[in-house]
């Protein structure tokens, strides 16, 4: 069975060309990107949504866009619609993926600080009366 042909998921691939590493995967209907192994990215439905952040989301709402509705009931809103204006600037879209990849990645764990060791209390015996 041949692949099913989707312009626009090609046309986003080929914008983030410059991502060296960059994966795409079929999933629910759309598609997944990856970049540096952090999933950033969701092509669905002919747009295109990335990661975002509390710091980021700002930038995507000034710019009127919504996010990601995979359904009529269910919104993914850590996932933002990539403005036209964008999309359409090769170099300007490579810099929102870093960005939105780099949302994605986990943070380094803070190691946790030795404590004092608890001492046990003994469990109490309790013989039955009789």
């Amino acid at each position: 069975m041949a692949a099913k042909h989707d312009g626009f998921k090609d046309f986003v691939l080929d914008q983030l060309a410059d991502l060296r590493g960059l994966t795409c995967r079929a999933m629910f209907g759309g598609y997944g990107l990856r970049y540096r192994e952090a999933f950033f990215g969701i092509i669905h439905k002919g747009r295109l949504y990335f990661k975002v952040t509390p710091e980021t989301v700002e930038s995507y709402r000034a710019l009127g866009t919504k996010p990601f509705r995979a359904t009529s009931k269910m919104t993914l809103t850590t996932y933002y619609e990539v403005p036209a204006d964008i999309l359409e600037d090769a170099a300007l879209l490579a810099e929102w993926a870093e960005t939105a990849s780099t949302a994605q990645r986990p943070k380094p764990t803070r190691q946790r600080t030795a404590s004092k060791a608890r001492t046990s209390t003994p469990a109490r015996i309790t013989r039955a009366r009789s």
